[in-house]
């Protein structure tokens, strides 16, 4: 089948909706956008009114991506342990507060330029702590199938508000002051703690406690390490929110400089960005049926690059409108894409991990941008500020004849039967250990090379789910002889790590049985490695329950 075809048309655009949970989240999610959009708008003319150069414009944008770098793979990694709900609540909370704090801060007229900043700092801060734990709640509420539905309205929830939110942050800022975009936004963040409030807890369904923070930061990374398909959108993500984020940073200036214009022609230009991306979302569910997740990440970025000279070389308002347009569709085409292949791709033990770990990307391309293209307009010109992002993201598309997407595959993602732990003959502790794992193979001489390459393959899938210090050794008396070991630092962690198999790795596992020899059952060993120079106890030694593969 040819790469850009899609074998089954997906559900329809807004086939979640009948999901009654969905709606609730859907509706909660456009109140917190659309406070978030009203104080971004606040924010960043604030900035322009108040002694803001070009520069301190742009780091407007970074102040709040850099936060998603630093907090959202701890976000990420406590919503996978503790729940989602505990750490949205906590951290709406937190918006609420800062965010009242700075409206107060911009009515009595206490703000430098570095005092935004600091602000705007804050409130990436808690966004950060909550977005990890948001977004990945969506694959608890829908099915599978109606994922990529799912996001895209997320994406149509955000753009909405984007579209009208600007519109109504600039007669907010124009007729009353940046106080009120912040207070709206305060509220906003409010509401949603109350509604939060309501939401299940969530059940842990492998019934271990929760896995230790700084655990579970290590084996985000190390998951997405060993995944490649995982790094390659993120590397993309990075590229496009490195390019893309100088329409957003640059905005104002687009308004002010290139059309002369003020808030409200800010204002408009983020409504025609948001009223594209509501487009966009439309455009990507008709997309999906004829175009493979790396080809509509290929027109994502190809089109935006054309909206954003567009933008640069622009002095007619009309056109400056249709390229905002052009550049959203193009936004939520992309991004959303992207975030599916995340979530489709993550198992759910890990997801909010991995969706961490792309916000991440994503927002390190953007601080990085935001401040790269607005030292360029502060040191050259907006328009060449605009043509070299527009250059690069161009360059982006073509980075995908080398870091290209794979399709969807659940196998790899949804786990196979449930795993009982063998009854030990030893008193061992959950947090007992090293653990040692063995398992030995008969292989004919005749399936070498096919069961080297099937071992290959499970060694990646192991230590993504969390072994370490993996080995295959070959017996020097009887070279049909085969053992693996791996090592888990506690009983509980082994436990783990068995319970994470996927069904994609349970066919691999089928794969190994038909190149071993079968008169010989496969048996596991399980190990209490102890140290004897350390401590030497008479029930010291190793432990054999053995149990099938």
């Amino acid at each position: 089948m040819p790469d850009t075809l899609r074998p089954e048309a997906p559900p329809s655009a807004f086939a979640p909706f009948a999901n009654r949970r969905y709606r609730g989240y859907w509706l909660t999610g456009l109140a917190g956008n659309f406070g978030w959009l009203i104080q971004s708008v606040g924010a960043a003319w604030l900035m322009a009114t108040i002694g803001g150069s070009p520069s301190m414009v742009g780091l407007v944008q970074t102040s709040i991506a850099v936060p998603m770098m630093l907090f959202a793979l701890p976000a990420g990694a406590v919503a996978d342990a503790f729940g989602k709900r505990t750490i949205i609540i906590w951290a709406q909370l937190a918006l609420f507060l800062v965010s009242a704090v700075l409206a107060i801060a911009a009515y009595l007229d206490l703000l430098s330029p570095w005092s935004l900043l600091a602000f705007t700092f804050l409130i990436g801060s808690a966004k950060a702590m909550s977005h990890p734990g948001w977004q990945s709640m969506v694959s608890e509420i829908v099915e599978r199938a109606q994922l990529p539905q799912a996001i895209a309205l997320n994406s149509v929830g955000f753009n909405l508000a984007r579209t009208m939110g600007p519109a109504l942050g600039g007669v907010l800022v124009a007729t009353v002051g940046a106080f009120a975009a912040f207070a709206v936004n305060a509220i906003a963040n409010l509401w949603v703690v109350f509604v939060a409030r309501g939401w299940p807890a969530g059940e842990r369904k492998a019934g271990l406690p929760p896995e230790p923070v700084g655990a579970a930061i290590l084996a985000g990374l190390r998951f997405v390490a060993l995944s490649p398909n995982m790094l390659v959108v993120m590397a993309r993500g990075a590229i496009f929110n490195f390019a893309g984020i100088s329409v957003m940073a640059l905005m104002p200036l687009v308004a002010r400089d290139l059309l002369g214009g003020d808030s409200r022609t800010y204002g408009l230009l983020l409504g025609a960005f948001g009223l594209g991306a509501v487009g966009g979302a439309f455009a990507a569910n008709r997309l999906s049926r004829r175009l493979s997740p790396e080809w509509r990440v290929r027109v994502g970025f190809g089109f935006f690059a054309l909206g954003t000279f567009g933008l640069g070389e622009s002095q007619w308002l009309w056109l400056s409108i249709l390229s905002a347009m052009l550049t959203g569709a193009c936004w939520l085409v992309t991004l959303s894409t992207l975030n599916t292949t995340v979530q489709m791709s993550s198992p759910r033990w890990i997801v909010s991990r991995c969706l961490a770990l792309y916000q991440t990307s994503i927002f390190g391309g953007s601080a990085a941008g935001g401040l790269l293209w607005g030292l360029i307009a502060d040191h050259g010109s907006l328009r060449i500020s605009l043509t070299v992002s527009a250059v690069v993201m161009g360059l982006g598309a073509v980075a995908g004849l080398v870091l290209k997407l794979r399709d969807f595959d659940a196998a790899t993602v949804d786990i196979h039967a449930p795993w009982t732990a063998p009854e030990t003959r030893l008193d061992i502790l959950p947090k007992s250990g090293p653990i040692l794992c063995e398992t030995q193979y008969r292989v004919p001489l005749a399936n070498e090379d096919a069961f080297l390459a099937a071992m290959a393959e499970r060694r990646q899938a192991r230590l993504r789910r969390g072994a370490r210090r993996w080995t295959l050794s070959r017996d020097l008396l009887d070279p049909e002889l085969w053992t693996e070991r791996f090592k888990t630092a506690t009983w509980l962690d082994m436990q783990r790590m068995h319970l994470r198999r996927s069904v994609s790795e349970a066919q691999m596992s089928e794969r190994l049985r038909a190149l071993i020899d079968p008169s010989v059952p496969l048996r596991l060993h399980y190990h209490l490695v102890r140290d004897p120079a350390v401590e030497a106890r008479p029930e010291d030694g190793h432990i054999r329950p053995p149990i099938e593969s």
